[in-house]
């Protein structure tokens, strides 16, 4: 192991020796039953015993969510909390809030009494639907501050209503037995619903637990992936409709040489066993949530029902799978914490996203959940956001992964803000370190053999947490390739660059062009409309976002609707004389190039209208990467797959 790592959490022989306190005397684990058979209801359930001595102990509910990268904790969902001792009348117990941090509860533990039951329910208004829910399990989890979350033993149980299957990476232990009556005080607050069933799953550790979220569902499919692969995988679906939950042959057969590739391409799992969690729900929203032995992925209910619906979220499941080894095994030492509590410090999620970003879009290709051409096109339309985002002139990468947790996630001045922008840009470096080692060594090595070595330490594991910094980063790059790692660091990450990094798409093959008609991928995103195809297209022509109805989004700083002093939230009622359409501003668009006629907009803005000039010629534009004749593809040879085929 290098001396900068640090080796936390429990392997997969996890042991209950766990640290103890004065209040906390832990002989057996807490256990908590999460009770999701309210779920339509928006509403949750927990009942949780905890071991404790006599005397003052505080409880706390997490925070700071590992993935999350900020204070997303639930606490303010976190309602109906009753405290009760386990003594024959079952006294209730007063309690008061920490008076700084609100995610902490303080109650006296009176004498004799060893076991503190707790009861609390939680306000859901995401991820559930008559059919479905979903648990991450900060919304339930009640557990001793102040302890190293990997110290404190758990046993969880999960009740849904009957005839619902249950998607987690958590061992069951035992079948499902219908849910039990709570008696005393409790009573009042809750009951489980008639018929209801809970699955007693094995013990682990509060770290580990919020590792591992559930689904329920009425229709409900698991499929296994890749038999051939140890450990074993598989694919738990819930949806809002029966038919949806059933995927595809072909989809399937995709979803398995993603494991496969994933395996090849990282040398190691540190799983007992992988679950891709996935619900498909137009009601329950959408999730991408990265853990150690799944995933939570969420999509619309058509999601994956075809090729074309599929391309938009082609790369959730390979991004959140890349973060079972990068993200959730090797993890940046300032972003793991002992607690929940300890502020998270993201410098290096250039590593963690930034790679995970390149990985999960190159994982998609190689395992054909996307063609190399619709690689390419997603690539070039990143490439060209990047470099039209005039906060780069002003911000540092680094400082979009410092300052993530502060990230609001704007839509109004988004390109100047910056936001997250680690991500992508990550994706362009990472792209830049693997074109760079294929040809500094000939083709012999590439960013592959760097994964074996840094994601691959130890071989295969159990859920585990090795910590790195950048000089280990560094040290581990200059075993496959000697360079300049850390100037290359610096120049790409530390400092605003007026460009986004073009370098690796070059030494690829390819350059980055605009050209005045949309591909056949933006033609089919186009199409399914939503979140990456909705509105008509004039960023890199107007600089602005446009809804089909006129609805002016989104503004590039400086860019032609900026300097038109267009704001965001006016509506385009009419384009060059004609009633405003998608049609008539692209025709406008195409009717001024090469000449000097500007666009004339009416625009609504509150009660007022508005004449507006728009001084462009120059047509209609939209990214595409354009290959160099005479030159090496080696952006081809990075989606190539890296496993053979299966056998059909």
């Amino acid at each position: 192991m290098q001396k900068s790592s640090r080796l936390l959490g429990p392997a997969a022989s996890f042991g209950l020796a766990l640290l103890t306190s004065a209040t906390f005397a832990q002989k057996t684990p807490i256990r908590i039953t999460a009770d999701l058979s309210e779920a339509s209801r928006r509403l949750y359930h927990a009942d949780i015993d905890l071991p404790v001595k006599p005397g003052p102990i505080a409880l706390i509910t997490p925070q700071w969510i590992p993935g999350n990268h900020g204070p997303t904790g639930e606490a303010a969902a976190i309602v109906g909390v009753i405290f009760t001792a386990n003594t024959a009348d079952g006294q209730k117990l007063t309690w008061r809030r920490d008076d700084v941090n609100l995610y902490e509860f303080h109650v006296d533990v009176p004498a004799g009494v060893t076991q503190l039951h707790a009861h609390l329910d939680a306000i859901v208004t995401a991820r559930v639907s008559k059919q479905m829910a979903c648990l991450e399990w900060e919304r339930l989890m009640l557990y001793p501050a102040h302890v190293p979350v990997k110290d404190i033993a758990i046993q969880p149980s999960i009740t849904v209503p009957a005839g619902w299957g249950i998607g987690t990476a958590l061992t069951p232990q035992g079948a499902p037995a219908p849910a039990q009556p709570i008696g005393g005080i409790l009573e009042q607050a809750h009951q489980p619903s008639a018929g209801s069933m809970t699955t007693l799953y094995a013990p682990t550790t509060v770290e580990q637990l919020e590792d591992s979220p559930v689904i329920a569902g009425l229709y409900f499919h698991e499929f296994p992936l890749a038999p051939e692969v140890t450990p074993k995988h598989f694919i738990d679906i819930v949806s809002d409709q029966p038919e949806d939950s059933n995927l595809r042959p072909e989809l399937l057969a995709e979803i398995s040489n993603l494991v496969r590739e994933a395996g090849a391409a990282y040398a190691s799992h540190h799983y007992n066993s992988y679950h891709f969690l996935l619900t498909l729900s137009d009601v329950a929203g959408g999730e991408g949530l990265e853990h150690g032995q799944s995933s939570d992925n969420g999509i619309g209910e058509k999601g994956f029902s075809d090729e074309a619906h599929q391309l938009p979220e082609a790369d959730l499941l390979s991004h959140e799978f890349t973060h079972s080894w990068n993200g959730k095994y090797r993890r940046p030492d300032k972003l793991y914490q002992p607690d929940f509590a300890t502020p998270q410090q993201g410098q290096l999620l250039w590593v963690y996203e930034g790679m995970t970003q390149y990985m999960g879009n190159v994982l998609a290709a190689r395992s054909g959940l996307r063609s190399q051409e619709q690689y390419r096109d997603f690539l070039a339309v990143s490439a060209a956001s990047l470099d039209n985002e005039p906060g780069r002139n002003w911000r540092s990468t680094e400082d979009t992964a410092i300052a993530s947790s502060i990230d609001r996630h704007p839509t109004v001045w988004a390109n100047w803000e910056r936001g997250q922008a680690y991500y992508q840009e990550g994706e362009l470096l990472w792209l830049d370190a693997d074109t760079l080692i294929r040809q500094k060594t000939g083709g012999q090595k590439s960013l592959t053999d760097f994964q074996h070595i840094f994601l691959g330490k130890g071989g295969d594991t159990g859920p585990l947490i090795v910590t790195y910094d950048r000089a280990e980063l560094i040290r581990d790059l200059n075993q496959v390739c000697p360079y300049d790692w850390a100037g290359f660091f610096h120049e790409h990450i530390d400092v605003p660059t007026p460009h986004a990094d073009f370098a690796g798409i070059e030494r690829g093959g390819y350059k980055l062009v605009y050209v005045d008609k949309l591909n056949k991928t933006a033609k089919t995103l186009a199409a399914l409309g939503g979140r990456r195809g909705g509105g008509i297209n004039v960023w890199y022509s107007l600089g602005f976002r446009v809804a089909a109805d006129g609805t002016v989004g989104d503004i590039r700083y400086n860019g032609i609707g900026d300097r038109a002093q267009l704001a965001t939230g006016m509506k385009i009622l009419g384009v060059n004389g004609n009633v405003f359409s998608g049609d008539a501003l692209l025709q406008a668009l195409d009717d001024t190039k090469g000449n000097t006629k500007p666009i004339h907009l009416i625009v609504q803005s509150d009660t007022a209208l508005s004449d507006v000039t728009l001084d462009y010629h120059d047509g209609q534009r939209y990214p595409v990467l354009q290959r160099v004749d005479g030159t090496p593809a080696l952006l081809d040879d990075v989606t190539k797959p890296l496993t053979p085929a299966p056998a059909k």
